[in-house]
């Protein structure tokens, strides 16, 4: 970069620099290089409880000084998601505050600033080394299997020295002047004191050639700027942690309460949780028909120990309940199928009117988009719903599985094989006549249509006919919802309607009778 005068913002947005924090003031500062899924917002929930627990405020930051690699929607896709969550933010984008702007572009001139001061006190300095001149002490260093790092060629330049080239227009990056010899302890939350030898660490780059700070300088100005109380972060940053507490120091700023969660792996455990490990995009969950407070509970246990034999926790228990004391620091497992039977617990404790109004808008999307057949009229009649969901709701772990597992209660005519009507050790003719007698049982039950009516009859005629019951009712099971598994047999024929089920059992003794 080349020197530049400070925007007159840089002043003003420092105004609270030396006021400390009031109350417990966490943040979630991603970089909107992709679509976060469980991992992350396994962090911000985290970082989001600690501040609701202690009644404080949670602050959203975009950190997109990455400007190659920022993915367009990204940033909408992350607010949606906490919307959907329920995790609401007290500052940020979309919601404003008195610490903004609250994405890193848009305060270049403050970190400026700030970089200035780092070198006008001796912490901080400018390197003219080119990209040529840092890989050829890189390869060098690999060769004598050292570890590559900085060589600090421009730390010894003198302040004159280095003003003048910047001056005359020669790019430059700023590095950190880490001490050459003593150590530097971190505190974190969750661990005893980590100290680091101050001889291994790098002279990292704090304001790239392009005027745009690194993670190193911008977190640490706006976490402070911002009077965030407590850092909650992926454990991946203990290693940097002492050069953050280095400009801390370097400022004449205290540092805030370092918590670094630990990761979340992958169910395999041989990697991190990412895409590839089968991570999804928060939203692909809601697609699928997650419940929010499913995911929410589900990624609270992931590190987290509410003290308590249960697991299934509303969201107000985890508020009360959370305290960093009971993070842990092992790595935690994402596993799908956990998620999915947390998600059928939860949705097996809805009240049958909220399952309706969350499972209606899978049930009337486009067939194309995994609803109803298209052949079904829209809008759904929301009684008669309420009707199938009531028979179904023990069954379902996902709220997109309605339109497929009750699709037989909404279609007039049912595809199916007609071999799945025949039972074990049931043949064709023995089929055909338990079908053709259940019928007239059914017709003659007049039409008072009930389950309690229906049910009675048809265990004496198994009886009468010498069967099991699981042959017969297999084969009326068939009849009238095209499948071998459904809800209580004589229950959802009620449902049909008695007009229906007789017409579908007429359907599957003519299968029968005239096989194709």
């Amino acid at each position: 970069m080349t020197d530049s005068t400070h925007a007159p913002g840089a002043a003003s947005a420092a105004a609270h620099a030396d006021t400390p924090p009031v109350g417990v003031r966490t943040r979630f500062a991603p970089s909107p290089t992709g679509f976060q899924h469980i991992g992350g917002y396994r962090t911000a929930l985290f970082s989001w409880l600690l501040a609701r627990h202690a009644g404080g405020e949670f602050l959203l930051r975009i950190e997109d000084t990455d400007i190659a690699r920022t993915v367009p929607g990204s940033v909408e896709a992350l607010i949606a998601g906490f919307s959907w969550l329920g995790m609401d933010i007290n500052e940020g984008p979309g919601v404003g505050g008195p610490y903004g702007p609250y994405f890193q572009t848009q305060r270049r001139a403050i970190y400026l600033d700030y970089a200035e001061r780092l070198i006008a006190n001796g912490h901080a300095y400018r390197c003219f080394c080119s990209r040529e001149r840092l890989q050829a002490v890189r390869d060098a260093q690999r060769q004598r299997a050292e570890p590559p790092r900085y060589d600090r060629h421009c730390r010894g330049l003198s302040a004159v020295a280095a003003r003048a080239r910047a001056a005359a227009g020669e790019g430059y990056v700023v590095r950190l002047a880490v001490p050459l010899d003593g150590q530097t302890t971190v505190r974190d939350a969750l661990r005893e004191a980590i100290t680091f030898e101050n001889a291994n660490l790098d002279d990292a780059v704090l304001l790239k050639s392009d005027g745009y700070p690194t993670y190193h300088l911008a977190a640490i100005v706006d976490d402070h700027l911002m009077r965030i109380s407590h850092v909650v972060r992926a454990e991946e940053w203990i290693s940097s942690a002492p050069l953050h507490v280095m400009i801390y120091q370097g400022l004449g700023w205290e540092a805030p309460r370092f918590v670094h969660v630990p990761d979340v792996l992958s169910k395999d455990g041989k990697g991190k949780l990412s895409k590839r490990h089968g991570a999804l995009p928060m939203l692909e969950y809601r697609d699928l028909g997650y419940l929010p407070e499913a995911v929410l509970n589900y990624m609270a246990l992931l590190g987290w120990s509410s003290g308590e034999s249960a697991d299934i926790l509303s969201l107000d228990q985890l508020i009360e309940h959370f305290t960093l004391e009971r993070v842990g620091t092992s790595p935690a497992r994402y596993d799908e199928e956990r998620l999915l039977a947390m998600n059928g617990r939860y949705i097996r404790q809805l009240p049958l009117e909220g399952l309706v109004d969350r499972a209606l808008p899978f049930m009337e999307r486009p067939q194309s988009a995994g609803g109803l057949p298209d052949g079904v009229a829209r809008p759904l009649d929301r009684a008669y719903v309420a009707r199938v969901l009531r028979l179904e709701q023990e069954r379902m772990k996902l709220l997109a599985e309605a339109p497929t597992m009750t699709a037989f209660f909404f279609t007039d005519r049912l595809v199916y094989e007609s071999a799945l009507l025949m039972a074990k050790q049931m043949d064709r003719e023995r089929t055909l006549d338990g079908l053709r007698r259940s019928e007239g049982v059914l017709a003659a039950a007049g039409e008072t249509w009930e389950a309690a009516r229906l049910e009675p009859p048809m265990r004496a005629l198994v009886t009468e006919l010498g069967m099991k019951p699981v042959q017969l009712f297999t084969s009326l099971r068939v009849a009238v919802t095209g499948r071998t598994i459904s809800p209580p047999l004589f229950e959802t024929m009620e449902v049909l309607g008695r007009e229906v089920s007789l017409a579908r059992l007429r359907d599957a003794i003519a299968r029968l009778a005239s096989p194709a």
